[in-house]
């Protein structure tokens, strides 16, 4: 069962509506007939061709509603109920949801009528998935966009799934959990996407609305063991631990001021990056010992201090002692920023208070002697036992398209990071190692030249790494194909470059060690 904490009657409304208690029969129904029509990501795409998806994402309903013509078929009919938010004919509705229809659409809050017209009251969007458990589909409930809205959202707005979310889905650990925390959950898509590794999840968030959609998905896509729970960042779960912490916080640094909008799934109402620090300060003694948080968060470069840098003392002031690897994907200058986030919440260049706006937050960033703000991805653990042993920090700004799924990785490196610690450096020139299939090798020479000017080491998968690396590394990287130890290997390069071989071991194994836990390189045996 799918529990809550949260008691509907006292609940906002959902758009002007009072939030129900969520019927499962009649989710059940609505769950069969979207099924029945075939209404899922890819045949919504083909229905109405890429370039008009794109654009929805854009903000723009009419190319595809155009591509959809005069098809009033239930495909179509619900894809521009629930995905473009567009009003419908209540016959045609009770067409496409035979089981359900639009009275249960409006009893289950999705919907509203007004005579023969049904007007969609939230928007109910397919999602396909890939993670290391197999293939996944979902409709994911949301909030009514702006497209649908013809106007800037509401400041309880309950976002659905965008490209943050995506990102932190497709970073979390497949390996398996007890319990777990989705902090924060919106929509409840990343508690959906844990509980997929997890025995259990406690899904919560500050906005009942938000609660309420969580509730409705699970039930909608027929996931049990998710509990919600109403309240704001680790109030609702004191005194618990769990060994898979989850969020995507309401991160955005948003000025403290008058007129400017709060959207609750973006600003956790803190300054500046204040949200992310009491989050890595306070995630620690939540979880069980050898558990694991995901979080995606802003930081900012204050007073010359590298955002980075603030991070780590973030890291080194939780009481308790964490393992840390966080990585920065992107920094914004002050005015990009604020454009950014300006933007989203609907206000664009030209519309009023788009200028009022941007001086509130640049006047905001002067006052903390903001000069970047950056993006990224943190994970922090709890140590089975002992001191952390694990502190990464590290900018990674290349383009990742095509690695949705990057948790395998994560989940590898930290195993990786684990059996180093305990593998002296004798125990490594022992062992046997292959070089991983994704990795190429790229050399560029200067024209006429023999040798080459820069050798490049080139991964695929992962983190889509690349490396300039000397001939030394090149070769020995080369040469693993889990045949000869890497002692071996080492003493014969040495030989060929007719340099000394124990020098060139001290200067080889650490980069080995490091070339392992990236996925260069794995163990084949030793």
């Amino acid at each position: 069962m799918v529990s809550a904490q949260v008691h509907p009657e006292r609940e906002p409304g959902l758009n002007g509506f009072v939030l129900p208690d969520i019927d499962p029969d009649l989710c059940r129904d609505l769950a069969a007939d979207l099924t029945q029509a075939r209404f899922g990501a890819e045949s919504v795409r083909a229905a109405w061709g890429v370039a008009a998806d794109d654009a929805i994402a854009r903000g723009l309903r009419s190319p595809a509603d155009r591509a959809l013509g005069d098809r009033h078929d239930p495909l179509a009919v619900l894809a521009r109920l629930f995905v473009l938010g567009m009003p419908q004919s209540a016959a045609a509705v009770d067409s496409a949801l035979p089981r359900l229809g639009a009275d249960g659409l409006v009893r289950l809050a999705l919907a509203e009528r007004d005579g023969s017209t049904v007007r969609p009251t939230a928007l109910v969007r397919p999602q396909s998935f890939t993670d290391s458990h197999g293939d996944g589909r979902w409709w994911i409930a949301s909030d009514l966009d702006e497209a649908a809205l013809q106007g800037p959202l509401r400041e309880d707005h309950v976002l659905g799934v965008g490209g943050a979310s995506l990102t932190l889905a497709g970073l979390q650990l497949p390996t398996p959990a007890g319990r777990a925390l989705d902090l924060g959950s919106g929509c409840g898509i990343q508690a959906l996407r844990v509980r997929r590794a997890a025995d259990g999840v406690v899904a919560t968030d500050i906005s009942a609305r938000a609660v309420w959609f969580t509730r409705l998905n699970a039930r909608l896509n027929g996931v049990d063991g998710i509990e919600t729970r109403g309240g704001s960042l680790f109030e609702p779960v004191a005194g618990e631990q769990f060994d898979r912490i989850v969020s995507n916080p309401p991160f955005v640094i948003t000025p403290r001021a008058a007129d400017v909008p709060a959207y609750e799934y973006r600003d956790g109402g803190m300054v500046g990056d204040d949200l992310v620090a009491a989050f890595v300060t306070g995630v620690g003694e939540h979880l069980a010992p050898g558990g694991v948080a995901q979080l995606l968060g802003n930081w900012e470069t204050r007073a010359g201090r590298d955002g980075l840098d603030r991070v780590r003392d973030w890291v080194e002031a939780s009481p308790v002692p964490l393992d840390a690897w966080v990585v920065e994907r992107e920094a914004l200058d002050p005015l990009s920023y604020a454009e950014l986030w300006i933007r989203d919440g609907g206000t664009l260049p030209g519309a009023s208070g788009f200028a009022r706006l941007i001086d509130a937050w640049l006047d905001d960033f002067t006052a903390r002697d903001v000069s970047e703000v950056g993006f990224g991805y943190l994970l922090l653990r709890r140590p089975l036992a002992g001191e952390p042993t694990l502190r990464r920090f590290e900018r990674i700004p290349h383009a990742l398209e095509g690695r949705a799924t990057l948790g395998g990785h994560l989940a590898d490196a930290l195993a990786m990071h684990d059996l180093l610690v305990d593998v002296d450096d004798a125990e490594l020139t022992a062992s046997v190692l292959l070089v991983a299939p994704d990795v190429t090798e790229a050399r560029h020479h200067m024209p006429g030249a023999e040798a080459p000017t820069v050798i490049e080491l080139r991964q695929g998968g992962g983190y889509g790494r690349s490396l300039s690396v000397d001939p030394a590394l090149a070769a020995l990287v080369g040469a693993c194909d889990a045949d000869l130890p890497l002692g071996s290997l080492i003493d014969a390069i040495a030989q060929l470059l007719e340099v000394d071989a124990v020098e060139l071991r001290a200067d080889l194994l650490p980069r080995v060690r490091e070339l392992l836990f990236t996925g260069f390189l794995s163990i084949a045996r030793g």
